[in-house]
């Protein structure tokens, strides 16, 4: 297994919930660790919290022109990590074309655009966040469970076109992040409990559980073309 101690590791989406889970945890392994999101008062926040030293950069990856000022002024990374992506998802009937558009925008073409423009050590690799709704689809959905599939595909096509380089993917279930607490606190409460008792875990997912895995992704040098769904067994039931 490798070690992270040392290494450049960029997590976008590190400012909250899983990113930040997984920006924490390759701090504590020793990585130089770059977190960068949309938000600059989110990203100064999360680098309060974390109380270490890391450096914090404002990205949007939904913008071409964003992505490539980025990394035009980026080292060379040994690990980058894509995680969350904000958008507005409905029934395909009732939901904008437009919206619909943004959500594939930021999601998928977002990870397009940084594997694109990145510069990434020969021996590094990528992980991406995708979601359980690729392999079980829900009404109001659609559109989710299909840009999910699409990136995890996307990640297996890259392992061959850019190996050795690696790339994997996570699918979380449900998990109980900063997105789900904007929720009022007692419906969010029902909520979860409601979900919990229908997996065979009994509970639902933290940001550290997603985390870990990714972590996890990018020491195993012989993980690529991988799609591991964390969902507390909710894919069999």
């Amino acid at each position: 297994m490798a070690t992270l101690n040392g290494k450049n590791v960029l997590v976008i989406g590190g400012s909250s919930g899983i990113g930040f889970a997984t920006a924490a945890g390759a701090l504590a392994a020793g990585a130089k660790v770059t977190i960068a999101s949309r938000s600059e008062e989110k990203l100064r926040s999360a680098q309060e919290l974390l109380q270490a030293p890391v450096e914090a950069r404002r990205i949007d990856v939904a913008d071409g022109a964003s992505v490539s000022a980025f990394f035009d002024a980026s080292p060379v990374y040994d690990h980058i990590v894509i995680s969350g992506a904000a958008f507005k998802f409905g029934t395909v009937r009732d939901q904008d074309i437009e919206e619909a558009y943004a959500a594939m925008n930021v999601k998928f073409w977002g990870a397009y655009r940084v594997v694109k423009k990145a510069k990434v050590a020969p021996d590094g690799s990528f992980v991406f966040v995708s979601g359980f709704l690729s392999r079980r689809p829900k009404p109001g959905m659609a559109l989710v469970g299909a840009i999910n599939a699409a990136l995890e595909t996307l990640a297996q096509g890259l392992a061959l076109e850019m190996a050795p380089i690696r790339f994997n993917v996570v699918s979380p279930g449900i998990v109980d992040t900063p997105t789900r607490a904007a929720m009022p606190a007692e419906a969010r409460k029902t909520m979860l409990e409601n979900i919990a008792r229908t997996l065979p875990v009994k509970r639902v997912g933290l940001a550290e559980d997603i985390s870990d895995q990714i972590l996890l992704f990018l020491r195993n040098t012989f993980a690529t073309g991988t799609v591991v769904y964390l969902d507390g067994g909710g894919l069999l039931v």
